[in-house]
């Protein structure tokens, strides 16, 4: 049997600076619910988010950062296949991390002009072998690639490019299942991935323009997630999930911008988070009929209370997120839309 899922989520999300869907800069939850699919399955999903956010600088008075996130498309390709009764295989494209930060010029606050990007591509090859009973194991490699640039005008002509980054990291997981009750629970370790840049940096000296060719390493954390669902009635489904990710182990903290910022008397790295963050899901789907059905998804992700920089000044969110999915043979299109309300950090 082959089955096509075509999704297409457009979102109105209102995400951080560096998320879209949990703390730090991730953009991808790395679900692993297409090992679980029936036969040979393919889906493409496509995202926008459309975030906004501001903040306020306060001296000697008050100077808004004007909207300083840009929008964003987030993607994923996934392919899965049955290579015995027992064993599955799956493909999975996506962008694990990503961030787009604008600061609009003119607007008198220290950060106006600053701008930074961050971006990724992750391919993931997953083996998921089924034992007796409802059990079974799942592993697989990633490939992960990132590349990043900053502009910083606090530190006179500071731009920061990075080359593109390709590193390799694992995930390993098991899970139980009782499909005749739609009841599924899955377990996922994913491991960190770090990456050594090469990287330029330029800024402007007493003397001139003046570019250093050096480098830097980051990581991109380890995480855990426990996914679960269950029938509670008649074409309706009760699903949820809990996922850790250890975000204090990240850090973007090249050497000329780390000089630039102890010569101020400060500091603090480019980009870095003190805690790890945990991002709860509650959602219910409903088939209504044969062609169509729908689901609504409650997230929250509890503020730390930390200080956060400039580059990611939000703390913790909550967040309401609306689908329907229309199907018909083998093709399912599914469109959905995710608000958020996004929590306010010191800076």
């Amino acid at each position: 049997m082959r089955k096509i899922h075509l999704a297409l989520a457009s979102g109105t999300a209102v995400a951080l600076a560096t998320q879209a869907f949990g703390g730090g800069v991730e953009r991808s939850t790395q679900s692993v619910g297409i090992l679980f699919e029936e036969g040979t399955y393919a889906e493409l999903s496509f995202g926008q988010v459309d975030p906004d956010a501001s903040g306020d600088f306060v001296l000697d008075r008050s100077v808004s950062t004007g909207d300083m996130l840009a929008s964003e498309n987030i993607f994923t390709l996934s392919f899965k296949t049955d290579l015995s009764d027992r064993l599955v295989a799956a493909l999975v494209l996506d962008q694990p991390v990503g961030a787009r930060i604008r600061y609009p010029e003119g607007t008198g606050h220290p950060f106006a002009g600053s701008k930074a990007d961050l971006d990724a591509r992750a391919l993931t090859a997953m083996l998921r072998y089924k034992f007796d009973g409802g059990f079974s194991v799942y592993g697989g490699l990633r490939a992960q690639q990132v590349e990043g640039f900053v502009a910083l005008p606090t530190i006179p002509g500071y731009e920061l490019t990075t080359n593109n980054d390709r590193e390799l990291g694992y995930m390993v997981g098991a899970a139980y299942e009782r499909p005749e009750i739609g009841l599924r629970v899955a377990l996922t370790y994913n491991s960190a991935i770090d990456h050594n840049f090469e990287s330029s940096e330029s800024f402007l000296t007493p003397g001139g323009p003046a570019v250093l060719d050096d480098g830097f390493k980051t990581t991109i954390p380890q995480s855990v997630h426990l996914e679960a669902q269950t029938g509670i009635a008649a074409n309706t489904l009760l699903f949820g999930s809990i996922r850790w990710v250890d975000w204090s182990e990240f850090e973007i903290d090249p050497p000329v911008y780390a000089a630039g910022i102890a010569s101020l008397g400060q500091d603090y790295a480019l980009a870095a988070y003190e805690s790890d963050t945990i991002t709860y899901r509650i959602g219910v789907g409903r088939r209504f009929n044969e062609n169509w059905a729908g689901a609504i998804t409650y997230i929250h992700e509890p503020d730390s209370g930390d200080i956060f920089g400039n580059l990611g000044p939000i703390d913790g969110r909550d967040a309401i997120s609306l689908g329907v999915t229309y199907s018909r043979d083998n093709i399912k299109i599914t469109g959905g839309v995710e608000y958020s309300w996004l929590g306010d950090a010191l800076s």
